[in-house]
C-alpha cells in the first residue's frame, strides 16, 4: 500500500524556488492500473520519480505499507528501489554494452541471487514478453518495441509490487504501443501500476484509474482511494541490496571492451612508468646477482683474517687524508708538503697489536656466538712451517715451500715487509695454500678437471682457471722448471746483452701433474744430536738425501678449476691442501725428540746444550767453553771470533775476561730464548692459531659478524681487544650500495611517469562518468547504492591498472632480451638483466594501486550524482 500525504517538492533556481508539487496527496492500491495525465511540467515525472525513491520530497511524508519514510537513510531508498519499485522509461535506458539478458539480470545481480535462478528468472520475464529468441543481442541491434520490452522485463523481473513506467509508448509507434500497453494491464493484474502519459485515449483504454496534474496539483481522481479502508499488510524483511566485485568488475570489463583502442592505448601509456622501473629494478636485480655471486668467491679468497699480531691497514691507508691545513697563508709560487710521516711512525709503533687467539678459538667453538652458522668455513692457520721439497729424477733436490724463488733469481729481498706486501698483492707469491674445510663450498665452486678431490691429509690438487691455464711461476716454484734459466737471463741483461725468452704457451699432459710427489720435512728432522746439543744440518748434502728417501710423500691427486658459476675463482694456480695435513704436520713436530727434549728443560738451550741467558744475569766464562761454543759455528764465523780474540789480548785483557765478554755478547744478541727455540722447530698449539680465517656466507653475514667480534671486543678490557683489517670491506663494501643508490635515483625519476600516467588515467576515468552517466542512473533506479557505484568505477581503474601492469612486465621481458645481448657482446657477462618474479607482481600491484588511487575522486564523483539529473542526460 502507498500514500502520498501533503508533498511538497520545491527546485532551486538561482536564488529562488519552484514548486514542482503543492501538496499532493494521493493513496494506491495494491493492484490497479493508475494513469497520471497533465500537461508539460506539472509535475507529473516528478511524482512518479518520488513514488520511486529516486527524488526527494521537500515536505510532507510518503507511506510504504504505512511505514512514514521521512527517516529513510539512502541504503533504505536503494533496498525500496530493488526489491518494491519497476521502472519503465520512455528512453528505455538500457546499458548498451550489456545483452539482452544482461541487462534483465541486473536487478536480480544487485539483489544477491545466484546465478543459475538469476537465469532462470531472466529467460521466463523475457519470455513473457515475446523476446525468448532474443537473449543475447546487443540494445543497439533491437527495435524500439523489443528495446522497451526489455525495459519491461527488466522492471518485472525482480517481481516488484509497484511498476512505474514514464511515458513508455512515447517513442513508439501506434502498433508498438498498443503491444506495450496490452504488457501493462496484464501486469497491473497482481501489482500496482502508475504510468505517466501524455495520451489520454491510451489511458482511458487501459487504465482502471487517472490522475489529472495541473500546477502540481491533483485536480481529478476517477477513483479515489482512502488508504484507512485498507488493512495494512505486516511488512515482509527483505535483504538490502548489495552489488558484488565481480558483477561491477563484469560491468567495467564490457565497457572497457566497447572502447578497445582507448583501452589499449591508456593501458600503454600507464606501462611506461611500469616499463622504466621494471627495466631498472632488471639491471639492479641482475648485477647484484653478479654481486652475490662474486660475494662467495671473494670471500673464499678474501676471508676476514685476524692474525696474532695486527696492524691497523685501513689507518694506514687513509694517512694524510684531510690534513691539509686551510687555514695557514701559502704563497703561490711556492708548493708545500703536509708531514704524516710521524704519524705513520706512530701508527706503526703504536698500531701493531697482538691478539689472544687462543681465547676467540675457544669462544667460536664454544657456540656462544652465530659466527659458525654465519660462516661457510673456519680455518685456523698456524706458525709450523710446511716444509716441503722435490727430488728430480737426476737427483736434485729443490724446496717448494716455502717459496725461495724469487729470492734466488735476486727479483726480491727476503723480508717481512716484502712479505706482506706479497700477501695483499692480487697475486699471491705463496703456492701453497690451505682449502677451506667447507667441502660444498669447494664442490660448487670448483670442477674437477682430472683426478679427484684430495682425500687424505697427504693428497693434494693443483687449481688451475677457468681456461685451464695457471702461471709459469707456479711450475718454477715447484721446481719443475729450472729457475737457473731465468737468474742467467737476469744477469745478462744487465750485462747489455739482449735476452729472448720464450713468451709462448706451454701445453702440459694432465698426467705430468698428477702424480707428482713432494717430500714433506719438518723443521725438527734437519737437527741431529751432537754431545748434550743437537745439530743444524740443513747443509748437509748426504744427510738431507737420506733424510728425504725416508720422508713422507705429497702427491697431487688432482686439477680443479672454478665452475661456470664462479666469477673470482680462489686461489688459481696454487697447489692447494687439506687443513688435516697442518694437524698432522704440528702432532709431528710436537711429540719428536728435540721438542720433547727441550720441552722437558725449558731452562736449557737445546741448540748449545747451555742455560739460556737471563735478562740482568752475567756469569763467567773460560776460553775452553769459548773454543768449544765457536767450534759449533760456520767458518766465516769461526774466523771473526779469532780475530776478536787477537785484537783484545792485545789491548791486554786476560784470556777469561775475553772469553765472558764475546760469550755475553753473543748470547744476549741473538736473543736465544725458550719461545724462540719453539718457534724455531716448528711447534705450535692447536688450541692456539697464529691466524683464523673466517669465510663469510655473503656480505650480510660478513658485516653480522663483524659486530659479533665488535659485541665480543665490549667485554674485554682496551689492551686485550681483537685488532683485525677487513680487506674486503676496503676494496668493495661500497658496491652494493652505489649500485643501489643509483638504483633508487633512477627510479625516482620514472616513478615521476608513473604518477603522471596515473593522473591521466584518472582524467580518463572521469570522462568514463560522464559517458556513463545514464548507466549510473539506471543502477540507481533499479536499486544499486552510491557504493555500488564507485565499486565499478574502481572495478574499472583496477582493471585498466592491471591491464597497464601487464604490459609493462610483458614489454620489459621482451626488451630484456636485445639488453642482454647487447651486454654480452660488450661485456662478456650474460644474462645480466633479470626481472625477479616478486618484483613483477609488486609492480603490477602498485599499478593498481596507483590507478586505484588515482580514480578513487572520478569514482566519488560518480556515486554522489543525482539518479534524477543522470537519466536525463544524453
Amino acid at each position: 500500500m502507498l500514500e502520498l500525504k501533503n508533498i511538497t517538492k520545491n527546485y532551486p533556481v538561482g536564488d529562488g524556488e519552484v514548486q514542482a508539487l503543492r501538496g499532493v496527496s494521493v493513496s494506491f492500491r495494491e493492484n490497479e492500473f493508475v494513469s497520471i495525465l497533465g500537461h508539460s511540467g506539472c509535475g507529473k515525472t516528478t511524482l512518479l520519480n518520488i513514488i520511486g525513491g529516486l527524488d526527494r520530497y521537500t515536505e510532507g511524508d510518503l507511506l510504504i505499507d504505512g511505514v512514514s519514510t521521512k527517516k529513510y537513510r539512502d541504503r533504505d531508498w536503494d533496498t525500496y528501489r530493488n526489491h518494491s519499485i519497476g521502472f519503465v522509461f520512455q528512453t528505455y535506458n538500457l546499458i548498451p554494452h550489456q545483452t539482452v539478458l544482461a541487462n534483465v539480470e541486473l536487478a536480480l545481480t544487485i539483489s544477491g541471487v545466484g546465478k543459475k535462478e538469476r537465469r532462470r528468472r531472466a529467460k521466463e520475464v523475457l519470455e513473457r514478453v515475446g523476446l525468448d529468441d532474443q537473449l543475447n543481442k546487443k540494445p543497439n541491434q533491437l527495435s524500439g518495441g523489443q528495446m522497451q520490452r526489455v525495459a519491461i522485463a527488466r522492471a518485472l523481473v525482480n517481481n516488484p509490487s509497484i511498476l512505474l513506467a514514464d511515458e513508455p509508448t512515447g517513442a513508439l509507434d501506434t502498433e508498438t504501443s498498443v503491444q506495450i500497453m496490452e504488457i501493462l494491464k496484464e501486469v497491473a493484474k497482481d501489482r500496482l501500476v502508475i504510468m505517466v502519459t501524455h495520451n489520454p485515449e491510451l489511458a482511458e483504454a487501459y487504465s482502471t484509474r487517472i490522475i489529472r496534474l495541473v500546477d502540481g496539483l491533483i485536480k481529478d481522481d476517477t477513483m479515489p482511494f482512502d488508504a484507512t479502508d485498507e488493512i495494512a499488510k505486516e511488512k515482509k524483511k527483505v535483504k538490502k541490496p548489495s552489488m558484488s566485485f565481480k558483477t561491477a568488475l563484469s560491468l567495467s570489463f564490457r565497457n572497457l571492451m566497447t572502447k578497445k583502442t582507448r583501452t589499449i592505448l591508456i593501458s600503454f601509456a600507464g606501462s611506461i612508468g611500469i616499463i622504466g622501473i621494471a627495466l631498472i629494478l632488471s639491471m639492479s636485480n641482475g648485477v647484484q646477482n653478479l654481486i652475490n655471486r662474486m660475494e662467495s668467491e671473494t670471500l673464499s679468497s678474501y676471508p676476514i683474517t685476524i692474525e696474532r699480531t695486527s696492524v691497523d691497514m685501513s689507518s694506514m691507508m687513509t694517512m694524510g687524508s684531510g690534513t691539509i691545513e686551510n687555514d695557514i697563508p701559502r704563497d703561490e709560487d711556492h708548493i708545500y708538503s703536509i708531514n704524516v710521516m710521524n704519524g705513520m711512525m706512530d701508527m706503526m709503533i703504536s698500531g701493531s697489536k697482538t691478539n689472544n687467539l687462543a681465547d676467540f678459538k675457544a669462544y667460536i667453538e664454544s657456540g656462544k656466538s652465530d659466527i659458525k652458522e654465519l660462516s661457510s668455513a673456519i680455518s685456523y692457520i698456524y706458525d709450523t712451517p710446511l716444509n716441503l721439497y722435490r727430488v728430480s729424477d737426476e737427483g736434485k733436490v729443490t724446496q717448494v715451500n716455502p717459496n725461495h724463488f724469487l729470492t734466488d733469481i735476486g727479483m726480491m729481498q727476503e723480508s717481512e715487509t716484502t712479505g706482506s706486501l706479497v700477501e695483499l698483492s692480487p697475486v699471491s707469491m705463496d703456492v701453497w695454500r690451505q682449502l677451506i674445510d667447507n667441502e660444498a663450498l669447494l664442490n660448487s665452486q670448483y670442477d674437477v678437471v682430472a683426478g679427484h678431490m684430495p682425500e687424505k691429509y697427504n693428497e693434494v690438487v693443483l687449481i688451475v682457471d677457468e681456461k685451464n691455464q695457471f702461471v709459469d711461476f707456479t711450475l718454477y716454484s715447484l721446481g719443475i722448471l729450472d729457475s737457473a734459466e731465468i737468474k742467467n737471463a737476469l744477469v745478462s741483461t744487465a750485462a747489455g746483452e739482449k735476452v729472448t725468452l720464450d713468451t709462448g704457451v706451454a701445453a702440459y699432459d694432465f698426467n705430468d701433474i698428477i702424480g707428482l710427489k713432494f717430500k714433506l720435512l719438518t723443521n725438527t728432522e734437519v737437527f741431529a744430536p751432537e754431545g748434550n746439543s743437537w745439530v743444524d744440518k740443513s747443509e748437509d748434502s748426504a744427510y738431507m738425501l737420506s733424510l728425504l728417501s725416508r720422508s713422507e710423500d705429497i702427491e697431487v691427486v688432482g686439477i680443479i678449476r672454478p665452475s661456470e658459476d664462479a666469477t673470482v675463482p680462489a686461489m688459481a694456480g696454487t697447489i692447494g691442501y687439506r687443513s688435516d695435513l697442518m694437524a698432522h704436520l704440528i702432532s709431528k713436530v710436537n711429540t719428536s725428540p728435540i721438542v720433547v727434549q727441550q720441552q722437558a728443560n725449558p731452562d736449557i738451550d737445546v741448540f748449545t746444550g747451555m742455560p739460556f741467558a737471563q735478562q740482568g744475569e752475567t756469569r763467567s766464562y773460560t776460553m775452553a767453553e769459548f773454543e768449544a761454543f765457536v767450534q759449533t759455528l760456520e767458518e766465516d764465523q769461526q774466523l771473526q771470533m779469532t780475530g776478536y780474540v787477537e785484537q783484545m789480548r792485545a789491548s791486554g785483557l786476560d784470556d777469561d775476561t775475553i772469553a765472558t765478554q764475546l760469550m755475553t755478547s753473543m748470547v744476549h744478541s741473538g736473543a736465544s730464548t725458550y719461545e724462540k727455540n719453539l718457534q724455531r722447530l716448528g711447534v705450535s698449539d692447536l688450541s692456539n692459531p697464529s691466524a683464523i680465517e673466517i669465510y663469510p656466507v655473503d656480505f650480510e653475514a660478513k658485516d653480522e659478524i663483524s659486530k659479533i667480534i665488535a659485541s665480543y671486543n665490549k667485554a674485554l678490557p682496551e689492551e686485550e681487544q681483537l685488532a683485525y683489517t677487513d680487506y674486503i670491506g676496503l676494496m668493495i663494501s661500497s658496491m652494493t650500495t652505489i649500485v643501489n643508490a643509483v638504483s633508487y635515483v633512477l627510479i625516482a625519476f620514472v616513478a615521476v611517469s608513473l604518477i603522471v600516467s596515473s593522473i591521466m588515467i584518472g582524467i580518463i576515468t572521469y570522462i568514463s562518468v560522464l559517458e556513463r552517466t545514464r548507466e549510473i542512473g539506471v543502477l540507481r533506479a533499479i536499486g544499486a547504492s552510491k557504493r555500488d557505484i564507485s565499486r565499478v568505477f574502481n572495478a574499472e581503474t583496477l582493471t585498466v591498472g592491471l591491464t597497464a601492469g601487464l604490459f609493462g612486465i610483458l614489454i620489459t621481458l621482451l626488451l630484456i632480451l636485445p639488453i642482454n645481448a647487447i651486454i654480452e657482446h660488450l661485456t662478456t657477462l650474460s644474462n645480466v638483466a633479470a626481472l625477479p618474479a616478486s618484483a613483477a607482481v609488486i609492480l603490477v600491484g602498485i599499478s593498481m594501486l596507483l590507478t586505484f588511487i588515482a580514480g578513487l575522486i572520478p569514482a566519488r564523483i560518480a556515486s554522489k550524482k543525482d539518479p534524477v539529473i543522470a537519466l536525463r542526460s544524453e
